[in-house]
Order: structure tokens, then sequence, then C-alpha cells
């Protein structure tokens, strides 16, 4: 494993500094390396068709974009987490540090990660995050506004957290249908999530010791009566604390999902459909390989 292609989100970190100095960390390692941006034509191609491996230096965002081109590739992926909530990586328990991940990779040492394969949605056909409906979508909408000021990491998630706490708060709950295997379960929720990663949206630590190379989904139900509960985790994330968070959660495979509601997202995009649509999902089995 001595070939590596580093595809890099110029907007993530510190630009063309963070590009040079990753690229000589590789270096250093002992890895030739060849580079690519995501804002430029074409970056999703390899040059020789003999790389090793697949670099990322990104947001939760980039992986996405990078992991859906080069999924038939089957190439291993070593994570440069560089986002505002790096979800993927914080549960792959990366190191904050870009040498030390760097020094840490071994070809023998690699992590499977399953990805939900969606049907019934035009707009999306895989999620690596999660898939869900309720108050995050609707924190992904008022974001939208706040997306167009400047903010550092750190201040983007406390706004997320304040915005997201006021929601909670206000949010009508709606019905909501799931059928796994020949189960059916009925009620109605603030939140429905079908998810992959620990966590979503900013760092909400909802399935804490979930594995998303272990063949199943964790879904997880947030019902109206808890909406105090709910609150009261945003509140102490936002004072600083992780308390731990105790939801309904379902395994699954595969599932069918019903939301009396059109907002939806898939990792990190927003989904407005034209009416309330039954949406199937089904899991990929280590569908990719990160280095660990």
């Amino acid at each position: 494993m001595k070939s590596a292609k580093l595809i890099h989100n110029p907007k993530a970190g510190e630009g063309s500094e963070v590009e040079h100095k990753i690229i000589s960390s590789l270096l250093k390692a002992g890895y030739t390396c060849s580079y690519s941006s995501t804002k430029e034509e074409g970056w999703e191609k390899l040059e020789s068709g003999e790389e090793d491996f697949v670099v990322i230096a990104g947001g939760d965002g980039t992986v996405r974009k990078v992991v859906f081109e080069l999924l038939n590739k089957r190439l291993p992926i070593g994570l440069i987490p560089m986002g505002t909530a790096n979800n993927i990586a914080k549960t792959l328990e990366l190191p904050e540090d870009a040498d030390t991940i760097i020094q840490g990779w071994d070809a023998k040492n690699i992590k499977s990660f399953d990805i939900g394969r969606i049907y019934n949605l035009k707009e999306e056909k895989f999620f690596i995050e999660g898939l869900g409906f309720g108050v995050f979508p609707k924190l992904m909408r008022a974001m939208e506004k706040e997306s167009k000021k400047e903010q550092v990491p750190d201040k983007k998630l406390r706004t997320a957290l304040e915005l997201l706490h006021d929601i909670i708060l206000e949010y009508e709950e709606r019905p909501c249908r799931i059928l796994i295997d020949d189960a059916e379960y009925t009620g109605s929720y603030l939140m429905a999530e079908v998810m992959n990663t620990r966590s979503i949206g900013p760092n909400l630590n909802l399935v804490p010791f979930a594995d998303p190379g272990d063949g199943e989904f964790e879904v997880v139900l947030i019902a109206a009566a808890q909406r105090e509960q709910f609150a009261n985790y945003i509140l102490s994330k936002i004072l600083g604390k992780e308390e731990p968070a105790f939801f309904n959660i379902l395994k699954a495979k595969k599932l069918k999902i019903y939301w009396e509601g059109v907002h939806l997202h898939v990792d990190d995009a927003y989904i407005k459909l034209a009416k309330a649509t039954e949406i199937k999902i089904e899991l990929q089995e280590d569908a990719v390989r990160f280095l660990k």
C-alpha cells in the first residue's frame, strides 16, 4: 500500500496550505501521492489506475461525494476530517491530527462501513450517515439561512444546537409507520432517523455504541412524550456537556418507512417530496472500507 490519491475539498480547513501539509505528511510516511480538488472537473478519475488507496480531506459532505463516485472501485479510504461536524470520522474514532492519522494507517487494519440503499426516492439512491424525518430536516432548512454567515465550526455547531432546541419545543409531532421484517411500528414522533453512524447533524450522539459495519441500521424514534427529554439533551450539549441519550432504537437490515409529511434529509441533503411517500431502505454490507 504505497500509492495514494488525495481528494481534497479546498473549502475545508485552510485551502492550499492544508493540501501541502497533507501531501508532505503522506510523503514523510512513505507514500507516493497524486492530488485532485473536488472543485475541479474530473477529480474522481484515477490517473494511473494503480492507486492503492484514496485519501479524503474534508467534511462529511465531501466523504459522501467521494464515496459514491468511487463506490465500485473498492479502494480503501484514508479519511482526514476537516469539516464542521465530522460525524463519520467520530464514528470511526479517528484522531483529530492529520499526522497521527496518517502514521497510524495499516493495510491490515481496515474498517468495513455499510451504506443504505434507497428506493422510491428519485433525488437520492444511497446514504452513508442516515435518512430521517421530523425536526432534523427542519433544522437543515433553518441552517440554510445561517450558512450565509461566516462562522467558525464551533460557533456553527452551537448555532445549530440553539436552533434545534427551539424547533423541538415547537414542532408538531407527525404519524409514522415503519415495517421491519413482519413487524409494524406506528406512532407519532418528533424524529424518525435511520442511522448508520453514531451521530448526525451537530454531533447528536443518538447511538453512541453503533458499529457502522455490523450489518444493521439503528432506527431512532423520538416520541412526542419525549419532547422535554430531547430538549434537555440538546440544552446539555449547548452547555458543553455530553449527557447520554436514551431513546427508542430498533435494529433493521431492511425496512419501509412512511412519514406523514414531505420534508426529509438524506445525509446532509435536505429534500422536499411532492407528497408523502413510503420509502424502502436496504442495507448494503461492507460497501466502503476505511483505513484506521
